[in-house]
């Protein structure tokens, strides 16, 4: 770090410029960046998706795509019966006039359920083609347009389905990435305000817009290599922007704690570097090995997720030890004015803490501990899924239109119906077999134009309820063992085909992530704070995290406590297939931030004390505030992603932000101190051999392990220890 900081320094002028020239690139590809994201769930290899791919490629409709459901309801005087030609007409029109649609309904399948039980509303299912481009617009409103057209004079048509409901009367729009990523700088310059209270603020700031902008740089050549999702722009934008600042606090605050002990510029900005630098750089790398970890899951999108999701705290270490150097060598000095905070002590309200913390270290590991059981408890009851339709909108014409159609008998099944695509001699008699398998209401073939291609025709099959999650999809399981016998069935797809694909394909793979993450993350850790203990705990303490969050998870979105009064989102039932382990991923490297940052503070201090309860009660009283600060910049990012369209993006958003704050707070600020003091010398344990195989000098607690009394912090005026 020496070397990088004295290059940095001695060349600082280059290293702007440089950086100038990589932001004005930046600006101008980013937009191309973007728009070769793609939108893409499937999961090759995976009967369900190559079903889908099949029905798709032959039919250009459905496969991939819940269906819209149109209705028409006749005027009070009238009823459907004696208006079945008419009706039907209108329902072709939307075939006819809306490219790569496919109707289903009464007229060309003969099954007279496709109607209410008051004869009012007729309905039909209108199969639309996957939009693999995040920038085109749902076929809603040309459906709705179609319908409305060749509707029987006086009639009343609408539009409904997951899509329709996802969407609500919002239009789909949240406030945009930008606005997104401008929300959560206010929130993170507020913070950074009250933390430096000087124009530094600034800083950390114009660290994260080089920072975003180089991964978009960075992304651009592996939407050339691979599909990447469209979701990594979301997670780049506001996951990037408190990175980023994250790490430049840390760097800038060291900085200032040596200029304040009266190391001159030069000195400070390399005494920063060797050791909060380090701790950045150490925390860098761990975030992206979790994100790395997706790369073993057998699912595209994910993988996609993960390796530009890496790239995100590389680009933030890159941009941190260079830039940021590069500025505080230069006009650091001046920039910190009104100077008004210092940083020439520990912190006296958390070093106060710390000492309570060291003294109560049995009470405040149970406390810790018990309210972290209790979310785990939680998580057990999660059941993976998609968001029921009753957390999907409760405004707008798709809910109204939805509604009708449930209080007039008409089972939520056709929400999420299966298509089975058979060979078209065979189609009647797997109709009729499928139709009588156990939670199927009813099992329907269309003919007519569109109906067939390839020799292929394909049996609609409607569930007695949705089949959204790990609970409800047992009539999908059901009918996929049903047409394993019956001859000329090619496949089943779906969103409860896709589900239970998932469920076998990407959790079956878990372990194997886990472990990798796992060791991955030892190794790391064990080098980087010399010792076999700490990192143990780490990994421990990380886990608990993450199931406590996933258990908010349960609680709050599944089982609907808070989610209507924060997000006005009922509960939804279940927890979308993917998110549990994109939050895994994200959040198991992002709490790990704080672990690094935390424990190479204590461990600096206890190399140069030896005492480990002195340790502890500087090195939080030194790091609780930018941790804390830290958090809460991270969670503000988060807080802006929230604001995002779908039920999916704001459960993801809630629960990282979410398990940061419970990771800032129970975990690193009580759960740690006081592991580490009931631990006491053993923390430091590190046997010869495993030195060796580290490349670094070995550890060995003392021959008296036990520290009796609270120590209080070091004198203002006491040198840094800076590792050689």
């Amino acid at each position: 770090m020496r070397r990088i900081a004295e290059f940095v320094l001695h060349h600082r002028r280059l290293v702007l410029v440089s950086w100038l020239v990589v932001v004005v690139a930046g600006i101008a590809l980013t937009g191309r960046t973007n728009s070769r994201l793609v939108i893409d769930f499937s999961l090759p290899g995976q009967p369900g998706t190559e079903t889908a791919n099949q029905i798709d490629s032959e039919f250009h409709s459905g496969g991939k795509t819940a269906p819209y459901v149109v209705t028409i309801t006749m005027p009070a005087s009238q009823a459907v019966s004696g208006q079945e030609t008419a009706i039907g007409q209108a329902f072709a029109a939307v075939q006819q006039q809306v490219p790569q649609t496919r109707v289903v309904d009464e007229a060309n399948t003969g099954d007279k359920a496709f109607r209410t039980k008051d004869d009012r509303t007729a309905y039909a299912l209108v199969f639309y083609r996957f939009l693999h481009d995040p920038t085109a617009k749902l076929p809603t409103a040309d459906i709705k347009a179609a319908l409305t057209s060749a509707a029987p004079a006086g009639a009343t048509v609408g539009v409904t389905g997951e899509d329709a409901l996802a969407v609500g009367d919002s239009g789909g729009g949240g406030f945009g990435v930008f606005a997104e990523v401008l929300i959560g700088a206010l929130g993170a310059l507020a913070v950074l305000a009250f933390v430096f209270a000087s124009f530094l603020a600034l800083l950390p700031l114009v660290i994260a817009a080089a920072a975003i902008l180089t991964t978009f740089i960075l992304l651009l050549p592996l939407t050339y290599l691979t599909d990447v999702s469209f979701i990594v722009e979301f997670l780049v934008a506001l996951i990037g922007l408190g990175v980023a600042i994250d790490y430049s606090l840390i760097l800038v605050t060291r900085w200032r704690e040596e200029r304040d002990r009266g190391r001159d510029n030069h000195e400070a900005v390399v005494v920063a570097m060797e050791t909060a630098g380090h701790a950045v750089m150490f925390s860098g790398i761990t975030v992206a090995i979790g994100l790395l970890s997706l790369v073993v899951l057998p699912v595209p999108f994910m993988r996609s997720i993960g390796l530009g999701g890496a790239l995100i705290p590389l680009a933030s270490v890159l941009t941190t030890l260079t830039l940021t150097p590069a500025i505080l060598g230069g006009i650091g000095p001046r920039a910190d004015w009104p100077k008004i905070r210092h940083e020439n002590r520990a912190g006296r309200s958390w070093t106060r803490w710390a000492q309570a913390m060291v003294r109560r270290r049995f009470i405040a590991a149970g406390v810790a501990m018990l309210a972290l059981g209790l979310l785990v408890v939680s998580f057990f009851g999660i059941k993976i899924g998609l968001a029921s339709s009753d957390s999907l909108a409760k405004n707008g014409a798709a809910n109204t239109t939805f509604q009708e159609l449930k209080n007039g008998g008409v089972t939520t099944g056709v929400l999420t119906p299966m298509e089975v695509l058979v060979d078209t001699p065979r189609a009647g008699s797997v109709a009729t077999a499928l139709g009588k398998v156990a939670g199927v209401d009813r099992a329907v073939v269309a003919t007519g134009t569109a109906q067939t291609a390839a020799g292929h025709s394909i049996v609609v099959v409607i569930p007695k309820a949705e089949t959204v999650n790990s609970t409800s999809v047992g009539p999908v399981r059901q009918v996929k063992a049903a047409v394993a016998s019956l001859p000329g069935v090619v496949g089943v797809a779906g969103i409860g085909a896709d589900q239970i694909d998932f469920l076998k394909a990407v959790y079956g793979n878990f372990p194997l992530m886990l472990t990798i993450i796992a060791l991955l993350t030892f190794v790391l850790l064990a080098r980087a704070f010399r010792s076999v203990l700490l990192p143990i705990k780490a990994v421990v303490l990380n886990l608990i995290t993450l199931g406590a969050t996933l258990g908010f998870m349960v609680l709050f979105w599944q089982d609907g406590y808070g989610s209507n009064a924060v997000f006005g989102v009922h509960a939804t039932g279940a927890v979308t297939f993917w998110i549990p382990l994109m939050v895994f991923a994200f959040l198991f490297g992002l709490s790990m931030d704080y672990e690094v940052f935390i424990l190479s503070r204590i461990r600096e201090e206890y190399d140069r004390t030896g005492n480990t309860d002195e340790a502890v009660v500087e090195g939080i009283g030194r790091t609780g505030r930018l941790v804390t600060s830290a958090a809460l910049i991270l969670f503000l990012a988060f807080l802006a992603l929230a604001t995002g369209p779908g039920t999916d993006l704001k459960t993801f958003a809630s629960a990282l932000g979410f398990g940061i704050l419970l990771d800032a707070t129970i975990v690193r600020s009580v759960l740690v101190p006081a592991l580490v003091s009931l631990f006491g010398g053993w923390n430091w344990w590190l046997p010869d051999w495993a030195a060796r195989v580290l490349r670094v000098a070995p550890s060995h607690p003392p021959v008296a392990t036990a520290d009796v009394a609270v120590p209080e912090p070091r004198d203002a005026t006491s040198p840094s220890h800076v590792p050689e």
